[in-house]
């Protein structure tokens, strides 16, 4: 049934493009909770699993299920949950162990309006830091952001990718405008989607040390059952997995847990930009927000504002380089957002100087319109 979807054109919402997407970067487990507004995609997974020989199971609640989730991991599956932000909030604890264990696998956020239940069918971008501090101690994780139901189905094979290639926990933002959104989308065929599998061992089992150094500071995964020795705890731990309170083990070990992202940044940061070669304005948005603010540039440059757009996909590791390149070109920035201004945090941070940074924020759980971003962009 894989290969009867691949090169046919569906309308499909962002939430089931999402399910493609991760049964086609190789996801064959899935275990969540329902919830509004990310329920699709546990709909979707439930009986497409099955027909690429996967397993879909419905937890008792999100803590479980992203235990399930490790779990099927550990075991050698590429793995996926969704929820919105009263789940993912409950997912903190067993996010930070995803981490610590070096654990790929794959977090979906539907956003909803909050906090507490908040407003289960209204978007809202107020789950942003949470997704990169969420959980506690410090810790590396990557954070990407959709905007439109191809990317639902692009950046989810993208999202696996960086998952099994750095041996980390990849959050994944939507929100209730992009997961309800209907377009028509080709599956791409199979065999021009790259997919990235984990590396595995290449040693005998009695040589193996499952969080030993290398020069791309991620070790080969060994999956449970295969015979390598296991030892997996949330307690820091040498290259063999026993808990260490040796300072030096404990430094090298958290040290390189961020080593490894710093290495993969040209890879992982990702933007999109356009009409920016010779703007004097730039919008910097994401998700659902950046389509609003791609027609509101559009809608500038008729009205003869120099306005571009850089779209976000990666939200953490924050893409610096990007941004900066853009301020010191541009005379002004705006940042719209559907909250109170946690990326325009990230963009004041690494603006120097260079440029007047404004930001545009709406939390009523409402979308931001084209209109309101072009009108903000004519203040500038």
């Amino acid at each position: 049934m894989a290969h009867e979807m691949n090169g046919r054109k569906f309308l499909l919402q962002g939430n089931e493009a999402m399910a493609e997407g991760a049964i086609a970067a190789g996801c064959r487990f899935f275990a969540g909770y329902p919830i509004t507004p990310a329920s699709e995609i546990s709909e979707r997974m439930s009986y497409r699993l099955p027909q690429v020989d996967g397993t879909f199971i419905q937890m008792e609640d999100e803590i479980a299920s992203l235990g399930a989730v490790i779990g099927a991991s550990l075991a050698g599956v590429k793995s996926m949950t969704a929820t919105s932000g009263p789940g993912f909030s409950l997912m903190q604890e067993n996010l930070g162990y995803a981490c610590m264990t070096e654990v790929p696998c794959v977090v979906v956020n539907v956003m909803r309006g909050g906090p507490s239940t908040g407003l289960p069918t209204s978007p809202s971008q107020g789950d942003v830091l949470q997704a990169r501090w969420g959980t506690h101690g410090d810790h590396p994780v990557i954070v990407l952001a959709v905007s439109s139901v191809s990317e639902c189905f692009s950046i989810t094979v993208t999202a696996f990718n960086l998952s099994e290639k750095y041996r980390v926990p990849v959050v994944m933002l939507s929100d209730e405008v992009v997961a309800h959104s209907r377009e028509t989308y080709t599956i791409p065929s199979a065999d021009s989607i790259e997919v990235v599998d984990r590396i595995i061992p290449n040693v005998p089992p009695e040589w193996y040390k499952p969080y030993e150094d290398n020069s791309r500071g991620v070790p080969p995964m060994a999956a449970m059952g295969d015979g390598y020795r296991h030892h997996i705890t949330g307690l820091v731990h040498d290259a063999y997995g026993f808990p260490t309170e040796k300072q030096d083990e404990i430094e090298t070990f958290l040290k390189r847990q961020f080593r490894k992202i710093t290495n993969g940044f040209f890879e992982i940061q990702i933007t999109k930009k356009i009409n920016i070669e010779d703007a004097e304005i730039a919008v910097i948005a994401y998700g659902s927000v950046a389509r609003s603010a791609r027609r509101a540039v559009a809608m500038a440059r008729a009205h003869g504002i120099k306005a571009g757009l850089v779209q976000l996909v990666t939200l953490f590791p924050f893409p610096k380089n990007s941004v900066v390149n853009v301020m010191r070109q541009c005379r002004a920035v705006l940042v719209p957002e559907m909250n109170m201004g946690q990326i325009s945090r990230e963009v004041k941070r690494v603006n120097t100087g260079l440029t007047e940074v404004s930001k545009y924020n709406r939390i009523d759980g409402q979308l931001i319109t084209p209109l309101e971003i072009f009108e903000e962009l004519q203040k500038l």
